[in-house]
């Protein structure tokens, strides 16, 4: 199968694309290719990137050419010299054979949820931002990464499981307060199409249970709190294999609030569900928080409420005494820079 990225390109473009491939594989110190501007090979680097999680120690690059020329030479800037590039290699191709080989024979959405749990059990976000956190040698190798080099890690795991996947990147915007691209991925299963964003999981399971508010969405569940894709994707109409759902944690009534709540408490485990009922309007929030209160107290405690606002999921605690915060409302974005 050509990697996604590619098959979308003009022959030119796919042209370029090969003959970088090519020369970044070989460790070239200069490529020759096909006569294209600056922006353009930028962005043709960018998409044989992203499809190509493996070539992980490339950082940019820079370029020359004669005015009357028909080619361009472009200088790739390296991570690392030859041998260290060689020697990482190595050790990532041993990681990924050795995370990836017990889950060869499961479904395909239990090795799914492997690599999104191995991301958030296992891969610190770096505030650094280090030019390896880019790559999968910063989430597989180093155990920190920023948002593109999760998603690159996703993808290199998910291709060695055997599953269809690519990674996704949308821009800033700055009216918003965004101030950097975001990257995730987009899976597919039973031949639909689902988003999956690890680094915002990651980021909500850091205080407790790993979270799955970003597990298997749909387009309209997702740009809730993404911005739209720099480069066309395929659409993602499914909404009904979003974990919540596929767990029965969504919930359209309070009774079925109470009754779980109850179980939890019971249980001595925290309640994670979404909210599928009326819209999730600030009243409707102070009467689930209030509702859920009550629920504790009946049972000799009192609720500790965390919400994910744009996807409508609650994390409840149930603490022996009140706390002084038994309301907290979470971000999910982190703000990594690609």
């Amino acid at each position: 199968m050509e990697p996604y990225y590619y098959s979308r390109m003009s022959k030119l473009h796919q042209s370029v694309y090969h003959d970088l491939k090519a020369g970044l594989l070989s460790l070239s110190p200069a490529i020759a290719v096909d006569r294209l501007e600056g922006e353009v090979l930028s962005e043709i680097l960018l998409q044989l990137r992203l499809d190509c999680p493996e070539i992980f120690y490339v950082t940019g690059f820079s370029y020359r050419f004669h005015p009357q020329g028909s080619t361009t030479e472009v200088l790739p800037d390296y991570l690392f010299d030859k041998g260290k590039i060689r020697t990482h290699q190595q050790a990532m191709t041993a990681r990924i054979a050795k995370l990836t080989r017990p889950l060869l024979d499961k479904p395909p959405v239990e090795r799914e949820r492997f690599v999104h749990d191995f991301i958030c059990e296992n891969v610190r976000y770096d505030k650094l931002k280090k030019p390896y956190s880019h790559e999968i040698i910063g989430a597989l190798g180093q155990g920190v990464a920023v948002c593109e080099g999760i998603a690159k890690a996703v993808k290199a795991l998910c291709d060695a499981l055997g599953l269809w996947c690519i990674v996704a990147i949308c821009g800033n915007n700055p009216e918003k307060g965004i101030k950097y691209r975001h990257t995730w991925n987009i899976v597919r299963l039973e031949g639909r199409y689902y988003h999956l964003d690890a680094t915002f999981d990651r980021t909500l399971s850091e205080a407790g249970p790993i979270r799955y508010d970003y597990f298997n969405l749909g387009d309209a569940a997702l740009f809730r709190d993404h911005e739209p894709v720099l480069f066309p994707v395929p659409a993602c109409t499914d909404e009904g294999k979003s974990w919540y759902r596929a767990q029965k944690l969504a919930f359209t009534t309070q009774a079925q609030v109470v009754s779980r709540s109850r179980q939890a408490i019971r249980k001595k485990r925290p309640l994670i569900f979404q909210w599928r009922g009326d819209y999730l309007t600030r009243e409707r929030l102070i009467s689930l928080c209030a509702l859920l209160d009550e629920t504790a107290q009946a049972e000799g405690c009192h609720a500790k409420v965390a919400l994910n606002w744009p996807q409508s999921v609650l994390q409840v605690s149930f603490p022996q005494a009140p706390e002084k915060q038994a309301f907290t409302a979470q971000q999910a974005n982190e703000g990594e820079a690609l």
